[in-house]
């Protein structure tokens, strides 16, 4: 039962936001980069995992932030996404820290289809070794569904072109207005690989009666389409009555970009209650902020036309019950919505019908390829795929670690090597002891609230459709939220043959998280007779050799440490000290050790 600290599993686990990103970023050390004004080195080490930190800074779905041990404290954690946002509005320019393509090339070529995330972190970690990289991209700018699908109001476009355009900049080989028409073609042409990172680029449909009267064709729209119309300009107004069917982010995007048409009375119609929406609860809020009605357990019956115009739309009002654990609804009336103008925003599909089916590329009943989840690899050697190409919709952060994991296989791919071969995470370990009651951070809890974005005027937001409405953190905001990240990183490390078991340690912990025990013949024993009992299941008990005097082990519970340090500074021998951890991610181009991206 003993705990393994020699990998960096159970220390990785214990760094509550690093480990729920999908990237890894190193969250604890960018913000103490932070607090010391050091915008450009908290810039670049974010940079090395999630390679867009300024469009990331806006628009990530943040699954680190309820993960976040802070939220277990006090219920709202740190405000992770927007503190990186600080570091990229602040920094210097960082154009001579950035990787540089070698004079000489390796030989090998690798085509990418699109020119979103995925594609773009797989040219940013296989640029610097040699490779030359051709993106094939359908149209003239880079970024995917970053650019076309995310207004102006929430991503900036001139942060999307700097971030987009200092990857192709280390020599990528971009063929804008070009449709892949065939992979087979394609795969003709010679290239070592092929990384598909496409996006899933069709918007699902609403086949109930009236969609396709030649009347109301025209006022009904497919979200993810609409939202590139308004980007492209193609439609700059729209009726003043508008429903959007769906509550997914994709929703909240399109309700407010209706209300900044001319949408005065938009209204968002879901299916369930709300703690079933999928779109995020700030987006949900800025929503409502902005005027939009949120209209729940609604279920679209059809659309009504009279007289040649669509005027509305009819629903099934539900309302559910809970039957054997399984959620069911009944009918108990409908209602009709007036409307002027519908979009449809309820999911997105993928689309391969450029994919041959017969050239060794398996495809599963939802017509979807066959990709091996951790390698990115199809059934066929040297072609993947990443993004929402891979398993439908996910996130932009999401497809960023899908880029960087592609690319490992690819360069193994690419070298004759094995791409089940993964190169091990590693770590580093360094006490952060600088006297008897010192320490080399800041170990002090900071009660203040969670602070809270400043957002534009309605009147100025309205205005016109570019305007960006959160504005960021103020700098006293910054110095404030930063302060309440519980460096979780700087971990309690145990060495058991120094304990004289004093139990000090357990008398001065704040949330008895330490507990001195008799061996168990299972965990979940174990979990039930310590200080205070583990219930968190998800994360781990921290569980000693056996101690020197009484053969008892120290167990620790990783869930509720505060990471506080007084154990450290109470125990008389150093049993206890608190060690910085830093974990080491692989890459294409070997670790993150490699980049050394901190200015001197």
């Amino acid at each position: 039962m003993k705990t393994d600290v020699s990998t960096p599993g159970h220390y990785h686990k214990v760094v509550d936001c690093q480990w729920a990103c999908p990237a890894h970023t190193n969250v604890p050390e960018y913000l103490r980069l932070i607090a010391q004004g050091r915008y450009t080195e908290s810039y670049l080490l974010n940079r090395e995992s999630n390679v867009f930190p300024g469009i990331l800074g806006r628009t990530c779905d943040r699954p680190c932030e309820p993960a976040w041990r802070r939220g277990r404290v006090d219920g709202k954690p740190v405000a992770i996404c927007r503190l990186k946002r600080v570091a990229a509005d602040l920094r210097d320019d960082i154009t001579e820290y950035l990787p540089k393509p070698p004079a000489v090339r390796n030989g090998k070529r690798v085509a990418l289809i699109g020119a979103g995330p995925a594609s773009l972190t797989v040219a940013n970690d296989l640029l610097p070794i040699g490779y030359e990289v051709v993106i094939y991209e359908r149209n003239e700018r880079a970024g995917g569904l970053m650019r076309f699908n995310i207004p102006a109001f929430r991503l900036p476009e001139s942060v999307l072109n700097e971030e987009t355009q200092c990857i192709i900049d280390m020599g990528a080989e971009v063929r804008y207005n070009t449709d892949v028409e065939s992979l087979k073609s394609l795969l003709d042409e010679g290239y070592d690989a092929v990384f598909v990172g496409s996006g899933a680029p069709k918007g699902k449909e609403l086949d109930i009666p009236g969609r396709w009267d030649p009347a109301a064709r025209d006022k009904i729209h497919i979200g993810i389409e609409w939202l590139g119309s308004v980007h492209f300009g193609h439609i700059e107004r729209i009726g003043e009555r508008v429903l959007i069917i769906g509550v997914g982010n994709t929703a909240m995007d399109c309700c407010r970009t209706s209300r900044r048409l001319g949408g005065i009375d938009t209204k968002v119609v879901a299916r369930r209650s709300r703690p079933y929406f999928k779109a995020s609860p700030w987006e949900l809020e800025d929503a409502e902020e902005e005027g939009i009605q949120i209209i729940e357990n609604h279920a679209p019956k059809r659309f009504v036309v009279e007289n040649g115009k669509l005027v509305g739309m009819e629903f099934e009002r539900l309302e559910w019950t809970e039957d054997n654990g399984r959620q069911v609804s009944k009918v108990v009336d409908t209602v009709v919505l007036a409307c002027d103008e519908v979009i449809l925003a309820i999911g997105q599909d993928n689309a391969f019908p450029w994919i041959e089916r017969d050239i060794g590329i398996d495809f599963d009943k939802w017509n979807m390829p066959e990709v091996n989840k951790t390698t990115l690899q199809s059934s066929r050697p040297g072609v993947f795929f990443g993004g929402d190409a891979a398993w439908g919709p996910q996130n932009i952060i999401w497809a960023v670690e899908h880029g960087h994991q592609a690319a490992i296989s690819i360069h193994q791919h690419c070298q004759g090597e094995s791409v089940e071969d993964r190169p091990p995470d590693g770590m580093h370990l360094a006490s952060t002891k600088m006297g008897m009651h010192a320490w080399a951070y800041s170990n002090d809890f900071n009660p203040s609230p969670r602070a809270q974005m400043t957002h534009a005027e309605l009147v100025e937001r309205f205005s016109k459709v570019s305007v960006e409405v959160e504005l960021g953190f103020t700098p006293e905001q910054t110095a404030t939220e930063v302060q309440r990240c519980l460096n979780c990183d700087v971990e309690t490390h145990f060495t058991s043959t120094l304990c004289i078991e004093c139990d000090a340690c357990v008398d001065v912990c704040p949330v008895s998280c330490l507990t001195i025990a008799a061996p168990a013949k299972s965990e979940a024993e174990l979990r039930t007779r310590l200080s205070a009992p583990a219930t968190n299941l998800a994360q781990d008990l921290y569980v000693s050799d056996a101690l020197p005097q009484t053969a008892r082990i120290m167990v620790k519970d990783e869930d509720i440490c505060l990471h506080c340090g007084l154990c450290a500074e109470r125990c008389p021998t150093a049993a206890w000290d608190m060690q910085k951890f830093s974990l080491v991610l692989p890459y294409a181009f070997g670790t993150s050790d490699n980049l050394n991206p901190v200015p001197a």
